[in-house]
C-alpha cells in the first residue's frame, strides 16, 4: 500500500480526509469523524481518546483544521481524477470523487486470482511486502504494525523502534490479515480483556460499544493470571494423577489379596470337608463353586475400577499436555485466543477421586461357607438342603423391559439405558418404581432362590409381584408399587427400605453395605423372605398368598449424574445341574 493513500485517508471513515484536524498524539482524522467519536456516549468531561493509539487526554482538545494536511489532500484527489486506468506495476486506480481506492498488492490486475496448478492443489501463499517501500519490487514485510494497520520491512520496523512517535505502537510478528488481531466493530486493536465475556476487546467496545460497564483488564493483567490459574489447574490435573495411581495401587493389593483369600479359605474348607467326605462331596462342590464365582465377580468390579481410574490419568495427562502447549505461547493475545477456544480460561470443577473400598472385596462370603462348613460338623442334619443349592438365576424378559432399560445379551444384566437427547431428568427419581423388567419366568409352586449382585449401586430395587400365569398384563406386572400384590427392599442413599402394601419400612443391615440380595420364595409355605446372600441374613420376610404366579423384579433406577450407571446383574454358578439333583435328592 503507497505511502501517500495511508497518510492521507482518516483511520476512522477510512476514505481521503475532510477538514482533517491534528491531535497531540500526531494522529490525524477528519473533524466530523472525531466529533462522532467523542459525542457518542461522552460526557462534557470526557474521556477524550485518540481512537488509533487510544491514548486518553487529560481535557477536551481544541480541534483546527490541519491547512497543510488539507491541501495535500487536495492535490492528492486532484491528481487521481487525471490519473489514467493503465498505468506501471506500483501505480493504483483512483476514484475521481477524492477516494482513494486501495487495490490488492499481490495478484494479477483486475483483481482476479490466480489460475490453480493442476491436480487442484492450492498455490504457494506469496511473501507479504513492505506498505512503506516505494520502489516497484519492495522488501519482504517481517512485522505488522497494528496501530498503522501496515506490513513493515526490517528497516521500516527498526523505525518504529527509533521514532519517539511511533515507539508506543503495537507491532506484530507479520500477518496477511491485520484485521484478526483487531476489534470488527471498532477496527481498533484489542488492548484489553473483558473479563465478564472473557474475550479481548478495544478500548470503544469499553466505553462506548457492547462491552460497556463491562470489567476490563489489560492484556498483560489477564494473562498473567489466566496462566496462573492454568499453572494451578495442571498442579491440580497432578495431584489428580497421583490420587489415580495411588487407588491403582490399592486395586493391585486388593486383586492379590482376594487372590490369596480364595486360596487359602479354598484350601482349609478343603481340608474340613475332608473329614465328613462321605456324606458331603455335593455340599463341597457347592462350597467351591460358591468361592470361585465369588473370586470372577469381585476380580471383574476391579478391573472396572482400575479402567476408570487409567482413564482420569489419561484425561490428565491430555489436559497437562494441552496446558503445557499453551503456556510455550509468547504472544498474549494468540494465548488469550487459543485458551479461549480450548475452554480452558476457568477453574477445573473435578469430583474428588472416590478411594476403593475395601470392604466392597471383603472375603465375608468365603469366611460365611467356613462358618457352615464348622456349624455342619457340630449339628449336620438341620442345614440340608443349603439355601444356596436352590439357587437359580432367572433369565429377564427384554419384553417386559421399560423402554428406558436395557438388558444384556445374555439377559443376566439390566441397567439404565443412555438418555436420549431429546429428553431430559429432571421429571425422574431415583425411586421410581416403573422402571422395571420382570423374570422370564414365574413361580407357582415349590422353593426358588436367586441372587442379585448390587455392589456399589447408590440405587436400586428388586422384589417380586404377582400377576395372571399368562402374562398378558405386562404393563401392570412390571410396575412394583409397594401394593398388596407385590414386595420389595429398596436401597437410596446408603438407606434400606423394605415395601408392601403401600407401606415403607426401615431395615437394618448386619453388615456394613449390602453388596447382594438373595430372595427365597416358599411357595410351599407361603413364604417370601429376603437375604443378606454374603451372609445368609434373614433381612425381612412376608406372606404370600394366591394362586397367580409370582414374578422376580428388577429396578435399577435411573442413572443419576452419571452415578448409578452400574448394572444389577443375576448370580449365578457354572454347571448347577448335579447340584440340583443333590438337592433334590436330600430333600426328599
Amino acid at each position: 500500500m503507497g505511502t501517500v493513500e495511508i497518510s492521507l485517508k482518516c483511520p476512522i471513515c477510512q476514505d481521503l480526509f475532510m477538514d482533517p484536524v491534528s491531535l497531540p498524539c500526531a494522529h490525524n482524522f477528519c473533524l466530523t469523524c472525531i466529533r462522532a467519536v467523542w459525542n457518542t456516549d461522552v460526557s462534557e468531561e470526557g474521556p477524550f481518546f485518540c481512537p488509533e493509539c487510544q491514548i486518553i487526554f487529560p481535557s477536551r482538545v481544541p480541534l483546527e483544521v490541519n491547512t497543510d494536511l488539507q491541501s495535500q489532500v487536495k492535490d492528492q484527489a486532484y491528481n487521481g481524477c487525471n490519473q489514467g486506468s493503465s498505468e506501471s506495476n506500483r501505480s493504483r486506480p483512483q476514484a475521481c470523487n477524492g477516494t482513494a481506492t486501495v487495490s490488492q498488492p499481490h495478484g494479477p490486475p483486475g483483481g482476479s486470482a490466480p489460475p490453480s496448478p493442476p491436480g487442484g492443489s492450492a498455490p504457494p501463499s506469496p511473501p507479504i511486502g513492505c506498505d512503506h517501500c516505494i520502489e516497484a519490487a519492495g522488501s519482504v514485510a517481517v512485522s505488522t504494525c497494528l496501530t498503522c494497520d501496515a506490513s513493515l520491512c526490517q528497516a521500516h520496523a527498526l523505525l518504529h523502534q527509533q521514532r519517539a512517535a511511533l515507539r508506543e505502537h503495537t507491532v506484530v510478528a507479520v500477518t496477511g490479515d491485520p484485521m484478526s488481531l483487531k476489534c470488527k466493530e471498532h477496527r481498533s486493536e484489542l488492548k484489553l480483556f473483558c473479563m465478564q465475556d472473557r474475550v479481548p476487546v478495544c478500548c470503544l467496545c469499553v466505553l462506548v460499544g457492547s462491552h460497556k460497564n463491562h470489567r476490563a483488564v489489560q492484556l498483560q493483567e489477564a494473562c498473567s493470571d489466566l496462566k496462573n490459574m492454568l499453572e494451578a489447574t495442571m498442579s491440580q490435573l497432578l495431584e489428580r494423577k497421583s490420587e489415580a495411581a495411588h487407588a491403582i495401587k490399592d486395586l493391585e493389593m486388593l486383586y492379590t489379596q482376594t487372590m490369596d483369600s480364595a486360596a487359602d479359605f479354598r484350601e482349609r474348607i478343603s481340608d474340613k470337608y475332608g473329614r465328613i467326605r462321605a456324606v458331603l462331596d455335593g455340599d463341597e462342590r457347592l462350597m467351591m463353586q460358591i468361592i470361585d464365582a465369588e473370586e470372577r465377580y469381585t476380580t471383574e468390579w476391579l478391573e472396572t475400577q482400575r479402567v476408570a481410574m487409567e482413564t482420569l490419568i489419561q484425561e490428565a495427562d491430555s489436559l497437562r499436555a494441552q496446558s503445557r502447549q499453551l503456556l510455550q505461547e509468547t504472544n498474549n493475545l494468540t494465548f488469550l485466543q487459543q485458551i479461549t477456544a480450548q475452554a480452558l480460561g476457568n477453574p477445573l470443577d473435578l469430583p474428588p477421586i472416590q478411594g476403593v473400598d475395601g470392604y466392597l472385596c471383603d472375603p465375608q462370603r468365603m469366611r460365611t461357607a467356613e462358618r457352615l462348613v464348622d456349624d455342619l460338623s457340630v449339628a449336620l442334619s438341620p442345614h440340608f438342603p443349603r439355601l444356596w443349592s436352590r439357587l437359580c438365576s432367572p433369565s429377564l424378559d427384554v419384553e417386559t423391559a421399560h423402554p428406558r432399560l436395557e438388558v444384556s445379551q445374555d439377559r443376566k444384566q439390566v441397567f439404565w439405558r443412555r438418555q436420549p437427547p431429546h429428553e431430559t431428568q429432571n421429571a425422574l427419581t431415583p425411586y421410581d418404581c416403573m422402571y422395571s423388567v420382570l423374570a422370564q419366568e414365574g413361580f407357582t409352586a415349590g422353593r426358588h432362590y436367586w441372587e442379585v449382585i448390587v455392589q456399589d449401586k447408590p440405587y436400586w430395587l428388586i422384589g417380586a409381584t404377582t400377576g395372571p400365569a399368562s402374562k398378558q398384563d405386562e404393563a401392570s406386572l412390571a410396575g412394583v408399587k409397594g401394593d398388596t400384590l407385590s414386595w420389595c427392599i429398596y436401597h437410596g442413599d446408603g438407606k434400606y427400605l423394605s415395601c408392601h402394601d403401600n407401606l415403607e419400612k426401615p431395615l437394618s443391615v448386619p453388615g456394613k453395605t449390602l453388596r447382594k440380595l438373595g430372595v427365597l420364595a416358599d411357595l410351599q409355605q407361603g413364604e417370601l423372605s429376603f437375604y443378606d446372600a454374603d451372609m445368609l441374613a434373614l433381612l425381612e420376610s412376608y406372606r404370600v398368598e394366591g394362586t397367580e404366579a409370582l414374578f422376580p423384579v428388577f429396578n435399577p433406577c435411573i442413572n443419576v449424574n452419571g452415578v448409578n450407571r452400574q448394572p444389577l446383574s443375576l448370580f449365578c454358578l457354572g454347571d448347577a445341574s448335579d447340584r440340583n439333583v443333590d438337592a433334590d435328592e436330600n430333600e426328599g
